[in-house]
């Protein structure tokens, strides 16, 4: 490792910590399904977040990002469908039934392929990306092998970060006995997952 990437790393991690240990989409949803499934069948949903974001974040290195600055339009079109699924999303946290009902059965925690997908869609980690890309990017060496490591080294960072929100939700679920508790734990959830779009709107 050289020495831009000694400078750079550190920087990159606080940045990244504070952008995944703060409130939003993926941290209301990972904490809604730890409550209601748990933390190992959250799992999927963590890993597609920590996919997603690789290849998003690569993929604004090596030339995404100019879309927006190019066509702004694109990115007005991106909050508009990105706000749109939130509030699907937030319906279903919402009137998901609680985890001990037959009806269980029709609530599934995300696969890996919809949370990943799910991350093109989510305007924060379109602003963590190019933020993340424009702001700490070696100037030096191979532009590939710099989105891919940085990329890679930004997921690493926030995997522990994601996964306190997993406990945290799967720790709620072991304390909530009532069905009425269940039901406001979830109504709150989707609640706080519609608010997302008043930032994403703003």
């Amino acid at each position: 490792m050289n020495n831009q990437w000694v400078v750079i790393l550190g920087p990159a991690a606080l940045y990244m910590m504070s952008m995944t240990l703060t409130p939003g989409p993926n941290n209301v949803m990972l904490t809604a399904s730890g409550a209601n499934f748990g933390f190992r069948r959250t799992l999927p949903h963590m890993w597609g977040i920590l996919g997603g974001c690789f290849l998003l974040f690569a993929g604004i290195a090596l030339g995404l990002g100019v879309l927006f600055e190019r066509y702004p339009a694109i990115q007005t079109a991106l909050r508009w469908v990105g706000s749109a699924y939130l509030l699907y999303l937030a319906w279903k946290i919402a009137s998901a039934p609680p985890p001990n009902l037959n009806a269980q059965a029709h609530s599934v925690p995300f696969t890996f392929w919809q949370a990943a997908a799910f991350q093109f869609a989510n305007p924060k980690a379109w602003v963590m990306g190019l933020a993340l890309m424009a702001g700490f990017l070696p100037e030096s060496g191979p532009p590939i092998v710099n989105a891919l490591v940085l990329a890679g080294f930004a997921e690493l960072v926030g995997l522990p970060c994601i996964a306190l929100w997993a406990a945290f939700g799967s720790a709620i679920g072991q304390w909530i006995k009532s069905d009425g508790a269940w039901r406001a734990f979830n109504i709150t959830m989707g609640v706080l997952t519609a608010a997302c779009v008043v930032l994403i709107l703003r």
